[in-house]
């Protein structure tokens, strides 16, 4: 069954105008290439999950954000993937899904975590040829309903003229959209119109969010209570960035040694009594040492004593892989770019960022970074391809316009970052309010242990960890791409959604 709406009256018209305008972010005067401002098809599917038949609907489209004068300044693409086997929704779980860059389309989440499709990729995550899809048999379908949304110029999602034809300037798309604050503020409205539209008001709701998406669902949570009316039982931050808390100085330098550790024993680069050692006693060292005695020796810089500098430096090359010597000439500092390009040195080879797993070949075998990111690309071997196939020619969602991995949002306002807080301030409001923490051990870009400081940060108080939880897996950034995380890491999902909906007769108070 397909249907199909288009909503508000004007719309066409500034559809028109849009192909039509000339200037900053115009588009070219081909209808076909112009964002479909408000509209929906929805398609019935049937899948399996671990093991048992799912019914589901796909609803595929456009849906605008609106300023105060009630005009569309843009339309955001996005996939809702709902059970369609289920009599009612009022206590089926919603999950509202965002990937990060700032700047990244809703693939990556949508084609290889939580979606009933997934890439044609091996059990590790490399890609494979022919590119395309598969079924998903760990998908959280059977739980909850999706909707995978694409922040504006990602994806299909783009800005619109005003209602005289003209695109704003870059400096009034940056005031509105491209921001952390401007990126919350709009995108919870976008959210409460959804909700309306699609009745899911009593459904419990959750957000998940990946790298900079942590920061987006972190802001989400406060912003939708406060200003939307809007109540969660549920955030996932997935790889999460900083969300403002900070961690600069020896905290910063420090908080990557158990990520190095992880690495390095990834790649046989240990000393033999700690390579022989599974990788969470590994992890576990690694810690207590960072904490112990790390973070306290790079807190003296340059007036630590030599006996104990060269004390932590070995220390540092047992659990990092590294030579006494090469932490040592970098004061015990070392960059995450540098141990990329250093750790397989010897063999000609680097470490991708966001999953170290993946490896890399140089132009030269010296310097202090990379050439390039070997994971990025390997993965947008098959993202790429299979989300345009999938959308097209299994969704049915016709258009010209180009399919934004990364999108045009730079330079991104960071200003006012106060997200983790007003995440420990919303928990604070709503006893129903639980957060889980996902993260890769091979992540070099937003490292577990980061994932984990900030975590222990968030509510310093003590007074609300019963309702924070963390979640590591044995693979990178994105760690759901290697198959046994993406099966564990998807229960982990539906067990988190199950012990925080609360018994009918849970009042919400403390």
């Amino acid at each position: 069954m397909i249907s199909n709406t288009i909503n508000r009256s004007g719309i066409l018209i500034l559809t028109l105008l849009f192909t039509m305008s000339i200037g900053l972010g115009a588009a070219p005067k081909t209808n076909n290439i112009s964002p479909k401002v408000d509209e929906s098809t929805t398609q019935e599917f049937t899948t399996k999950i671990k093991g048992k038949k799912i019914k589901y609907t796909a609803t595929i489209g456009n849906q605008p954000v609106w300023d105060k004068e009630g005009q569309p300044t843009a339309t955001l693409f996005y996939t809702y993937y709902q059970r369609s086997d289920v009599k009612s929704n009022e206590t089926r779980p919603l999950v509202i899904s965002f990937n990060g860059g700032p700047g990244s389309a809703s693939v990556w989440m949508h084609m290889a975590y939580t979606g009933p499709k997934i890439l044609n990729v091996d059990d590790e995550g490399y890609p494979l040829q022919p590119y395309g899809t598969k079924t998903n048999p760990y998908s959280i379908l059977d739980v909850a309903d999706i909707v995978f949304v694409n922040p504006v110029n990602t994806g299909y999602s783009r800005v619109l003229p005003d209602k005289d034809g003209k695109m704003p300037s870059r400096d009034k798309q940056k005031s509105q959209f491209f921001g952390v604050n401007a990126d919350i503020k709009y995108l919870a409205d976008w959210i409460s119109t959804f909700v309306t539209r699609n009745n899911r008001w009593r459904s419990p709701k959750y957000l998940i969010g990946e790298s900079y998406g942590t920061t987006r669902v972190a802001g989400l949570s406060h912003e939708l209570q406060n200003n939307q009316w809007m109540y969660l039982n549920g955030v996932i931050l997935v790889s999460p960035t900083d969300m403002g808390i900070k961690r600069d100085g020896p905290v910063k330098s420090a908080n990557r040694l158990p990520y190095f550790a992880a690495a390095a024993w990834y790649h046989n680069k240990l000393n033999a009594e700690l390579q022989n050692k599974d990788l969470i006693n590994v992890l576990n060292e690694a810690e207590k040492f960072t904490i112990n005695e790390y973070i306290p020796a790079l807190a003296q810089g340059g007036f630590i004593a030599q006996q104990h500098k060269e004390s932590i430096a070995r220390k540092v090359s047992y659990y990092s892989g590294l030579p006494v010597k090469t932490v040592l000439q970098n004061n015990l500092d070392i960059s995450t770019s540098f141990f990329w390009k250093d750790l397989l040195r010897d063999e000609s080879k680097t470490l991708g960022r966001l999953d170290s797993r993946y490896l890399g070949i140089d132009e030269q075998d010296a310097g202090s970074r990379p050439d390039y990111y070997a994971e990025l690309t390997s993965w947008l071997h098959s993202f790429t391809p299979a989300i345009n196939y999938y959308l097209r020619e299994e969704l049915g969602y016709k258009t010209d316009l180009k399919y934004n991995m990364f999108g045009s949002v730079h330079p991104w306002d960071r200003s006012n970052n106060n997200t983790g807080k007003s995440l420990r301030l919303a928990m604070a409001q709503n006893p129903y309010l639980n957060v889980m923490v996902q993260a890769g051990y091979y992540d070099g870009a937003t490292n577990y242990f980061d994932a984990k400081y900030s975590m222990w940060q968030i509510d310093q108080s003590g007074k609300m960890k019963d309702r924070l939880s963390f979640k590591g897996y044995r693979s990178g950034h994105m760690m759901y791409l290697r198959k046994e995380d993406l099966k564990q890491s998807n229960q982990d999902i539906r067990d988190f959604i199950k012990a925080s909906l609360p018994n009918a007769a849970t009042p919400a108070k403390y």
